[in-house]
């Protein structure tokens, strides 16, 4: 089968909120009550989140597809973290591969193109989020060099995670 990838389009929006829920269900969804999955869902993937975000300048979305379907994907844009941050910095958002392909060389991919689109919009940095117990993300970040530099409160409905700051000096 093969893997291709291009920009997401605002046609995209349905099924990449599909399988956005899907992916951090599969990787989250016994963290969490039921009401509160399905609160950070909506909240996150529902019409006025990442579907929304595909047709606003501020972002960019790279997918992963596999006959057609979309099998990954990443998101950049401006740094929303509370505090004081660099005006070159941009915010790597959501980095989703559907559990069957990890390990297939899509994060890689996916990767490569976030840092060539931060160095070729002039960010100096990515920064991210990710929780404190995903280890597997943990260590695909630092192989590309990203270190902690603090603590989030991640909500995800009336949960709060500990969530790790990473950065990546380009």
């Amino acid at each position: 089968m093969t893997i291709y990838y291009r920009d997401a389009r605002t046609i995209d929006g349905p099924a990449l909120a599909a399988m956005a829920r899907r992916s951090f269900t599969e990787t989250f969804g016994t963290l969490y009550r039921q009401s509160d999955l399905a609160a950070f869902l909506d909240e996150a993937f529902g019409p006025n989140g990442l579907p929304s975000q595909l047709s606003d300048p501020d972002f960019a979305v790279r997918l992963a597809l596999a006959d057609d379907q979309i099998i990954g994907f990443v998101k950049m844009g401006p740094v929303t973290f509370p505090g004081e941050w660099r005006p070159d910095a941009i915010e790597l958002y959501q980095f989703y591969v559907l559990a069957p392909w990890q390990g297939e060389g899509v994060a890689p991919v996916l990767m490569d193109w976030s840092l060539e689109h931060a160095r070729s919009h002039g960010a100096k940095e990515i920064i991210l989020s990710v929780y404190v117990d995903n280890h597997r993300a943990h260590r695909f970040y630092e192989r590309y060099g990203f270190r902690e530099i603090g603590r989030y409160a991640f909500r995800v409905g009336e949960t709060i995670d500990d969530d790790r700051i990473m950065r990546l000096v380009l």
